[in-house]
């Protein structure tokens, strides 16, 4: 027997505002790769005209679960994966409502490739960018997660109010670009603009017919993805994987991505932050048995020698010999990205570092940092506030598994969170205690 070719697997999240018509392409990509056959997309399409909710078939794909399907919101990370010629991709799909964000933080903190989803109909795409809206935060999360390169696919082209219009395309593109080029996304390299159309599933795989659309003829979305260059991956590294779920089924079951190493089944790790000795039962890679994953997967492992409950959302799975750092006390650089008041010492708020969240409070303002030299003030500041930088020393509720940015990124980057908004995004410098 032939051993399966591994193909490269790479995790994909779609961000965007609610209604943008996120799961609908993901919908349409599974469709179009094979992985959702038109028998079931019918029983979809009839289900959701049952229900009035025609246009909604293509993303029942995603969404399983009653309530979603209802609603037509997508509430939890919603999980498929399709295949192209060189990679395996593994498509999160996160939620667009405000109330959902940190379901959506858990999304982008595993992917490798963002794409912001961005709806072209009249008042739509105004209200996504707003203020109010959530395509300026989950941009932001994507960068804040590590994203390195960002699609911007800018969807229902195919609309009444749009009717493949190219002035409203570069109008969209134009509001968007300066923002995406604040939070660290450099437009030549990092970003991509494509047309599209979730429902018809133009230029997901095909380009339209010139009549529709004569002035984009750029790459199409999977093609695109399919040749991008490698994502780099530590494979020799330590074994790391923050764990995103667990449940019990006939023993404990953790979720997550292996972000370094190499999982082995039958092995030995420990988890941490308490020091627990696990053996590996066995290994799923997206629903498939495997006795061992690599860097970049999205795995399920049985774990023996723990309970279920005494694993928490943060935890980590680690090598023996060089387990992940811990600590509740820490220095981090951060950039103040959208806060109304001034920010001192003794502000507490929530933060998600990795899969893990955990409440902190600010112990001292050490420096700030200024945007264009990069230079540290020599005083300490008695406050900071929106678009500041500064280096900052935390105190977290619990000791949490972190590690500093320039030992392991995946560990060290974080987002700060108040009042159910994202505040500010930086790196952890180094570990206190």
């Amino acid at each position: 027997m032939e051993p399966l070719v591994k193909k490269e697997h790479t995790n994909v999240v779609f961000i965007g505002h609610v209604d943008a018509g996120k799961s609908t392409i993901g919908g349409h990509i599974m469709y179009l790769t094979g992985m959702v056959d038109k028998r079931t997309l019918e029983k979809y399409e009839r289900e959701a005209k049952e229900k009035n909710r025609e246009t909604w078939y293509l993303s029942w794909a995603l969404d399983t679960n009653q309530e979603e399907r209802d609603k037509g919101k997508t509430v939890e990370v919603g999980r498929a994966y399709f295949e192209t010629a060189n990679r395996h991709f593994t498509i999160l799909d996160a939620p667009g409502h405000r109330s959902f964000v940190p379901n959506m933080i858990g999304g982008a903190s595993q992917a490798d490739l963002a794409v912001l989803v961005i709806s072209a109909r009249k008042g739509e795409f105004e209200t996504g960018f707003e203020r109010g809206g959530q395509t300026r935060e989950h941009a932001m999360l994507a960068k804040a997660a590590g994203v390195k390169h960002l699609i911007v696919l800018i969807n229902k082209m195919d609309d009444p109010t749009v009717r493949w219009d190219v002035a409203r395309y570069e109008e969209c593109k134009e509001k968007l670009v300066p923002y995406l080029k604040k939070l660290g996304f450099n437009p030549k390299t990092d970003l991509c603009f494509m047309p599209c159309s979730g429902l018809t599933g133009a230029f997901l795989s095909e380009p339209v017919d010139e009549s529709i659309c004569p002035w984009y003829r750029g790459p199409c979305f999977i093609p695109y993805i399919d040749s991008l260059p490698s994502f780099y991956r530590k494979a020799e590294g330590p074994v790391r994987m923050p764990i995103v779920d667990r449940y019990r089924d006939m023993g404990t079951v953790v979720l997550g991505k292996l972000e370094s190493g190499r999982v082995i089944k039958g092995n030995t790790y420990m988890l941490m932050p308490n020091r627990t000795n696990v053996e590996v039962m066995f290994i799923m890679s997206d629903e498939i048995d495997a006795n061992e994953a690599e860097a970049g997967e999205n795995i399920k492992v049985k774990l023996k020698g723990v309970e279920e409950e005494d694993v928490s959302q943060g935890f980590v799975l680690c090598d023996m010999l060089s387990p992940c750092s811990t600590g509740s006390i820490f220095d981090a650089q951060v950039v103040i990205l959208e806060h109304k008041s001034i920010i001192c010492a003794g502000y507490g708020c929530v933060l998600h570092v990795h899969t893990c969240i955990e409440e902190v409070t600010i112990q001292a303002l050490l420096c700030l940092v200024d945007r264009k030299t990069g230079e540290k003030s020599k005083t300490r500041p008695r406050f900071i506030k929106q678009d500041q930088i500064a280096i900052v020393r935390f105190q977290a509720a619990g000791v949490i598994c972190i590690e500093s940015f320039k030992d392991f990124q995946a560990m060290g980057r974080f987002t700060l969170r108040d009042e159910g908004r994202s505040i500010a995004i930086g790196k952890i410098l180094k570990i206190i205690e």
